[in-house]
């Protein structure tokens, strides 16, 4: 048996690790966020590189640590709490965001810049193109793995390609300077390109994504659980590597493209527009073409993950039904078009995020010292203490009290989670030594 993997093989597992977190959806967060920010660009970028790459790393290496699944870590809080929180990760990046997400990235893309606009107003367009979208995902996720690693092999690197020459084409000839930032991006940029950074929900995906890294690697003969983690560990710097890049590039021509497309809604409309200012028609069409079936085997991936996740854990419900519901439910979300669901999504991912944050970094914990589940207990409680209300709030909903919590350290920034959930640690970590005690 190998004792470990050649670089080949790591290479090979860290460009699968890459394809999985470039999905399509994340193309237009980091054109958005240089479009808002502006001079102050690389400040708000360092701020979601720190969620949107440092975190999927820290998560799927912490599954790699473990050798579990996402259920098994949130567990160590409360087998119920395994359940539900694992349902919620599911249903976020499934169903309620993440899929209905890839129908509408496709068709802002792909379509609107090609129809004009008394052609668009209705909604009807938006409507029979994601009826199409996902009908044709739920058909392809009945029996889809041949078709994800056929068409991944070939989109991903298409993609790639499409996108170097974005990046290559606007780099020698911007379409701008670097714009003024938005009144939003004026002060407390670094946070806010951290909150940004939630949208691409990969820490949250990473938690799910981690275990298919280890069966890869289980797969080339690797079975000796160290040098397990070590190849997943590998395979995730060379995917957050990959990932940087693409960030910062596409960050850079978000913030020249001001003076091109003005006030853009969403960097769908900014990728779009730098495709067209470069390349003209044909290159807006291929754009659109390569995150069209890059969207499409995104959504096939992750309706197959929620049907056997949700069959598996409910044994009443098969896999076709679950598909079924899911691609329908997901049909209607999309309609809401990309604007308003990345709105929608935000205050969500606000209430999880943290949650899942502090997991990843217990987890770390508990692999070099073991930690008592009082300690998980804590941590996560005061965590949900702040980042329900925080999300609440996001969402314009303020309850009696909320205020209040404005006077914790970070709060006004997002992450106000952070000193709660060391105390709650400390408190679990003091209850822990007095129960071994008593004992």
């Amino acid at each position: 048996m190998k004792q470990k993997l050649s670089n080949k093989d790591i290479f090979t597992i860290g460009l699968m690790l890459f394809a999985l977190f470039l999905g399509a959806g994340n193309m237009i967060f980091p054109p958005a966020l240089g479009h808002s920010a502006g001079e102050n660009i690389w400040t708000a970028t360092a701020g979601f590189l720190i969620t949107g790459v440092g975190l999927p790393l820290l998560g799927v290496t912490a599954i790699g640590l473990t050798g579990g699944s996402l259920r098994d870590i949130a567990s160590k809080v409360h087998p119920l709490f395994g359940l539900i929180f694992t349902a919620i990760l599911y249903l976020a990046i499934g169903p309620f965001f993440g899929i209905p997400r890839t129908g509408t990235v496709a068709f802002e893309i792909g379509i609107v810049p090609f129809l004009n606009e008394s052609t668009n107003v209705n909604g009807l367009p938006l409507f029979l193109y994601t009826l199409i979208f996902f009908g044709l995902t739920f058909g392809l996720s009945l029996n889809p793995t041949r078709l994800v690693d056929r068409v991944g092999k070939i989109l991903t690197p298409l993609l790639i390609l499409v996108l170097g020459s974005l990046i290559i084409g606007a780099f020698i000839n911007p379409p701008g300077p670097l714009s003024t930032p938005s009144a939003n991006y004026e002060s407390g940029v670094f946070f806010k390109g951290f909150i940004e950074g939630y949208l691409t929900m990969d820490a949250i995906a990473a938690l799910v994504f981690g275990i298919v890294v280890i069966q890869a690697v289980n797969n080339k003969g690797i079975t000796d659980r160290r040098t397990v983690s070590i190849a997943v560990l590998k395979a995730g710097i060379l995917a957050a590597t990959g990932l940087t890049a693409i960030y910062l590039s596409l960050a850079y021509i978000g913030a020249t493209s001001t003076s091109l497309v003005g006030s853009a809604n969403n960097g769908g409309e900014i990728l779009s527009s730098i495709a067209s200012y470069l390349f003209g028609t044909f290159g807006a069409l291929l754009l659109g073409a390569a995150i069209t079936f890059a969207c499409l085997t995104t959504s096939v991936g992750l309706v197959t993950a929620c049907g056997e996740y949700f069959s598996k854990t409910y044994s009443k419900l098969s896999y076709k039904t679950v598909i079924l519901i899911v691609t329908l439910f997901s049909t209607l979300v999309a309609n809401l078009g990309l604007t308003q669901l990345i709105t929608f999504t935000l205050p969500v991912l606000i209430a999880i995020y943290p949650i899942a944050i502090v997991l990843i970094f217990l987890t770390f914990i508990n692999n070099v010292i073991p930690i008592h589940n009082y300690v998980y207990r804590g941590a996560i409680i005061l965590t949900i203490f702040i980042s329900v209300p925080n999300a609440l709030e996001g969402a314009g909903i303020v309850l009696p009290g909320m205020r209040m919590m404005a006077s914790l350290p970070l709060y006004n920034e997002g992450v106000g989670w952070i000193i709660p959930a060391l105390i709650g640690a400390g408190i679990g970590l003091l209850l822990s030594k007095t129960s071994n005690k008593k004992s």
